[in-house]
């Protein structure tokens, strides 16, 4: 199967019927400018790298080359100085339209969820340090928490770190790591302090080549094949402490700062990969016949691309208004579960029913829809499962 080529504006015309109420001219040029890449550097070697299971960590040099990473980023630092999360929606809606899941999930995770850290709580000499090589892609970055015993569980996380003079000395290990196998920068949450309790973790960026710092296999998953994850492994690293991102003990605070960005980001891909899921399957029913007729002529193909039509209508404005608050710094917690619930599910949803549509073909690899029913799977476990998302939905409800 050979990834799609970039076809998101056409759902927006053709299958939704719904203009955007918060995307301008300049987000419209942004968009039609990553399309442009992703079909011409990208969308060619997807198959590739889902063989090989990794993306070529060139890409990130080559996406920042073009102003696609690091949006956030000061422009001193090489970045695109740009306090606009409309412009991180637009990438993930791309990569969603064009069946571009695990490779792009890397672009995500660097933009939309490690390095709002580094913008955020970097001293000026961190600045100056890693900032311009995370514009601009030299520096992949990649978030380091949950532990093979732990899972979402972060009070029990046991990697920890000693202070011994101008170093902390890290021991544990990590395992599910996004970008795990191609990351420069490592923001790993370590137990600085024996005493436990809320101000007992910190933030500390692990350096690529570092003492004691070993990468395990590059975990075979079910789906998101072109993305690498994989365990990490820390044995006495010796970290400066020039390396201590932010304050000691403050990680649970950092955490939460970038919660909603994270959880938001996951359901705004849900919903894109759902309108994609659904053009592709339009286009498919429309040109695939069975008992002499077009499938799209049955009822149940009618009703069941009515019942996802009317799910992706209805979400596009929620995931918007919560695209717009978060610009706002008002998106709260609760709602930021909700929209990583309902974009997942929805996800999960809509590939499984339009892969239905696909019959013996949509299981596969011949159309995009296996890859996307795949690779949708793991969006209800990552970034809180959704067990979680609705605990944290249901306390707001009840308060």
């Amino acid at each position: 199967m050979s990834y799609q080529t970039v076809n998101h504006p056409v759902i927006h015309q053709r299958i939704r019927g719904i203009v955007s109420t918060i995307y301008d001219e300049t987000h419209e040029m942004f968009r039609s400018s990553f399309e442009a890449f992703v079909s011409s550097e990208l969308a060619p070697h997807g198959d590739e790298w889902e063989r090989a299971g990794i993306m070529d960590r060139d890409m990130f040099v080559e996406a920042g080359k073009h102003g696609f990473l690091g949006m956030s980023v000061d422009e001193e630092f090489g970045g695109g100085g740009i306090d606009d999360f409309r412009f991180n929606a637009v990438l993930s809606e791309v990569l969603a339209g064009a069946g571009l899941g695990g490779a792009g999930l890397g672009f995500t995770l660097h933009n939309d969820i490690t390095t709002p850290y580094f913008v955020e709580y970097c001293t000026d000499e961190q600045r100056q340090r890693w900032l311009p090589g995370i514009a601009s892609g030299e520096l992949i970055t990649a978030i380091a928490m949950t532990e093979p015993g732990t899972g979402s569980d972060l009070q029990s996380i046991a990697t920890h770190a000693t202070l011994d003079g101008d170093e902390y000395i890290l021991n544990g290990s990590k395992t599910f790591i996004t970008n795990g196998i191609n990351s420069d920068l490592i923001i790993v949450v370590a137990r600085t302090n024996p005493d436990g309790g809320r101000n007992s973790m910190s933030l500390l960026v692990v350096e690529r080549g570092m003492d004691g710092f070993e990468r395990g296999q590059n975990i075979e998953k079910v789906g998101q094949h072109s993305q690498d994850t994989a365990e990490l492994f820390f044995t006495d690293v010796r970290v400066p402490a020039a390396n201590l991102l932010g304050e000691d003990g403050r990680a649970f605070d950092y955490l939460t700062f970038n919660l909603a960005q994270e959880r938001l980001s996951i359901g705004i891909y849900g919903l894109a990969a759902a309108e994609a899921a659904l053009e592709w399957t339009v286009d498919y029913v429309k040109e695939r016949t069975a008992f002499g007729s077009p499938i799209a002529s049955f009822q149940n193909t009618k009703f069941e691309l009515a019942d996802v039509a009317t799910e992706i209508a209805v979400t596009r404005p929620f995931m918007e208004q919560c695209i717009t608050e978060l610009n706002a710094g008002e998106l709260s917690p609760a709602k930021a579960a909700q929209a990583k619930l309902w974009g997942s599910e929805l996800q999960g949803r809509v590939t499984d029913r339009c892969l239905q549509l696909f019959g013996g073909y949509g299981y596969t690899t011949e159309y995009p829809i296996s890859r996307a029913w795949t690779d949708a799977r793991i969006a209800r476990i990552y970034g809180g499962t959704s067990e979680i998302m609705k605990t944290i939905i249901a306390k707001d409800v009840l308060a």
